[in-house]
């Protein structure tokens, strides 16, 4: 291994690091705790080296966003594939509930994703790789229970911010919480064609 290949690979090791940081901090603490300062306390390397990877806390929010799209993709498709032999409405409805489920599980991973400005870009040319790849374990499902004359992906739009709109109330307290099984058994049968 040459000189370079090891200072990629370290170099690499530190960005993975300050993400892990700054994400396990944001799910503790919540994300105006992770600061600059902090992260570089934690990692134990000074801040000019933080700086070399990221140039703030956008582009770190950024990263976990990427890291978070690229583990909902996974979710979401598992979901849909352990209920492939169970029909659509299993498929969509299993969906669903994985959206929900990383969701409430990742709460500073879902914000950063869905609701911080993380400085990605959504529906564009430019949206990075793992968020199209997350719009696209939805639309592999949702696709085909859009109906006729609908187009798929805008009703995959349509029916993940019904699920970005269950995540966010529910976890605000907004909806109360016995009956979130039955919303989204309610989304799953209104919106899909099934």
């Amino acid at each position: 291994m040459s000189v370079q290949e090891r200072k990629e690979r370290e170099r690499a090791g530190r960005e993975r690091l300050i993400v892990a940081t700054a994400r396990e901090l944001a799910e503790l603490q919540g994300w105006d705790a992770v600061t600059t300062r902090r992260l570089a306390e934690r990692i134990e390397y000074s801040q000019p080296v933080l700086y070399s990877h990221f140039r703030g806390k956008r582009e770190i929010i950024g990263a976990v966003a990427l890291e978070g799209a690229a583990e909902m993709a996974v979710a979401l498709r598992a979901a849909t594939a352990s209920a492939a032999a169970d029909g659509a409405r299993a498929r969509v409805l299993g969906l669903a509930r994985a959206y929900l489920d990383f969701a409430e599980r990742n709460p500073a991973v879902y914000d950063a994703m869905f609701r911080l400005d993380g400085g990605l870009a959504f529906a564009a040319e430019d949206t990075p790789e793992p968020l199209k790849d997350a719009f696209a374990a939805l639309l592999e499902c949702l696709g085909e229970v859009a109906g006729e004359g609908v187009h798929p992906g805008l009703f995959t739009e349509v029916f993940w911010a019904a699920l970005h709109g269950l995540a966010t109330l529910t976890r605000e307290g907004r909806l109360p919480a016995p009956e979130a099984g039955l919303r989204v058994e309610l989304v799953v049968d209104r919106l899909a064609v099934l």
